[in-house]
């Protein structure tokens, strides 16, 4: 929090929560650093940025708030979560089961103006991830890695062969149809785990 470059980034954000709408609420901003403590983390998804219209984000990538309509990319996930494991499909998008089990869900970039997507791309938050990425491939145990579509794909560099890195197209309707869809990521992440006498993760999310 020190570096040049973060003291840049919190002058950026005070402007722009002091003039304009900016999700998540601060206080959520760092929500996936809170609910998943380091030792934890046994599975690490990293998304873009956060979802952008009112009430969706809460800091965590691909998750929103209970209440709120499910995303089409995580209706896809669910989709897969359930040709894959054979978990129901939940009415809700709220993810923190996950990350109360180790599942680590990282947006490269924490904050987003209001209706528009990557507004505070190159602002330093890329840095600060890509600073968090680096520390998880540290970690004393290995990880898995899934990295959904060319943008988290981006960061395999990063990664070492200890851990898992499970890559496939995105899960947006866009992208889903071209190596999302039948990519089995949830069944492959737990045989990982339990390969390496991990617990694995209980994927179904409750109602």
């Amino acid at each position: 929090f020190e570096k040049p470059y973060f003291k840049e980034l919190a002058k950026f954000l005070r402007k722009e929560y002091d003039t304009k709408t900016i999700y998540p609420p601060k206080r959520l901003v760092f929500s996936a650093f809170d609910s998943c403590d380091y030792e934890d983390v046994k599975v690490v998804i990293i998304g873009q940025d956060p979802y952008h219209q009112v009430n969706q984000a809460h800091g965590m990538c691909f998750s929103v708030n209970k209440g709120i309509r499910i995303p089409p990319s995580l209706v896809n996930i669910y989709k897969e979560l359930n040709n894959d494991l054979g978990c129901s499909i939940p009415s809700h998008g709220y993810l923190m089961k996950w990350a109360k089990q180790g599942v680590f869900l990282l947006n490269a970039i924490l904050t987003v103006e209001d209706s528009k997507p990557s507004s505070h791309k190159n602002k330093g938050w890329e840095i600060f991830t890509d600073n968090a990425i680096k520390k998880l491939n540290e970690h004393k145990n290995p990880l898995v890695f899934i990295l959904w579509g060319n943008f988290a794909r981006s960061k395999a560099s990063m990664i070492d062969n200890r851990h898992l890195i499970i890559e496939s197209a995105h899960p947006s309707p866009l992208s889903a149809h071209y190596g999302f869809f039948n990519s089995k990521p949830f069944s492959k992440c737990n045989n990982f785990l339990i390969k390496n006498g991990i617990k694995p993760i209980d994927w179904q999310i409750d109602e």
